[in-house]
């Protein structure tokens, strides 16, 4: 009976910060804290575990959808800016980049204006095609199974009205740094929940696998195992985001977006380095 009566007190509390929060008021954590009279320490535990991200995130959330809207019907950057809340088309810009991976001129534009190069090359599991932007790699597939041109086309609708040109050049230096194992600087775009559960995968150790119901508790959402599964099969890079280490409950391999051949073949590959 407590359990429920907290439930219900924890959902009427949320409710009512999320009114204020999507209120286009720029609030600070103390402002709402205190509009809840709670201390801004609690009011963010709750929150956080509730939500699963901070109030100031879930804010940036909202404010983000609002200038979606306020753009995708022709508003101008500045106006958008305004009726958003924020300072100015700066933190507009910022806001898109850390939630969008593009600016919101090019949302505007529905990528419009941004160029996309690719080229096809080699890895120890079969011929991958990589897809990269200016500020770094947006797609890593692995093409066997589905071949070249719907592994193209799966990648590419992720960025729409965009330029696509074949580049190998360009995408040589990516192409080297991964056969390298060193360093390659990714641009993804995806939502909050795909991003918490991508960041997540990032953690599981080579060698090592998980479940979709261990990441969800991870990421604080232990009961969205099926969301998690989805966000897994979305993951726009192959191999350097690990989703071939996420397994069904029951032990079995599960789904995997370049086919089950190349999971067990990554799998194999790193329990035998790894020894694990």
């Amino acid at each position: 009976m407590t359990d429920s009566i907290d439930t219900s007190y924890h959902w009427h509390l949320m409710r009512r910060a999320i009114d204020r929060l999507d209120s286009g008021r720029d609030l600070t954590l103390e402002e709402i804290a205190t509009e809840m009279n709670l201390s801004p320490a609690h009011f963010q535990r709750l929150f956080s575990r509730w939500a699963g991200i901070s109030p100031k995130r879930f804010q940036q959330f909202l404010t983000l959808g609002h200038a979606k809207r306020l753009l995708a019907e022709r508003h101008s950057l500045l106006d958008t800016a305004d009726a958003a809340g924020l300072s100015g088309t700066g933190r507009l810009h910022d806001l898109f980049i850390r939630w969008e991976a593009m600016t919101p001129g090019e949302f505007a534009r529905n990528a419009e204006g941004l160029t996309l190069r690719w080229a096809r090359g080699d890895s120890p599991f079969g011929p991958v095609l990589a897809m990269a932007t200016d500020r770094g790699l947006c797609g890593l597939a692995f093409i066997a199974e589905d071949g070249e041109e719907a592994s193209f086309a799966d990648l590419a609708r992720r960025w729409p009205a965009a330029r696509i040109i074949h580049d190998p050049e360009a995408l040589a230096p990516h192409l080297g740094n991964i056969a390298r194992q060193t360093r390659v600087h990714l641009h993804i775009m995806g939502g909050p929940f795909q991003i918490k559960v991508w960041e997540a995968l990032l953690h599981i150790p080579e060698g090592h696998v998980t479940t979709y119901g261990d990441i969800a508790r991870v990421i604080g959402h232990p009961k969205a195992h099926r969301a998690v599964g989805s966000a897994v099969g979305r993951n726009p890079i192959s191999w350097l985001i690990p989703c071939h280490r996420a397994l069904r409950s029951t032990g079995e391999l599960g789904g995997y977006h370049w086919g089950l051949p190349v999971k067990r073949a990554l799998l194999a590959d790193e329990a035998a380095r790894t020894g694990f």
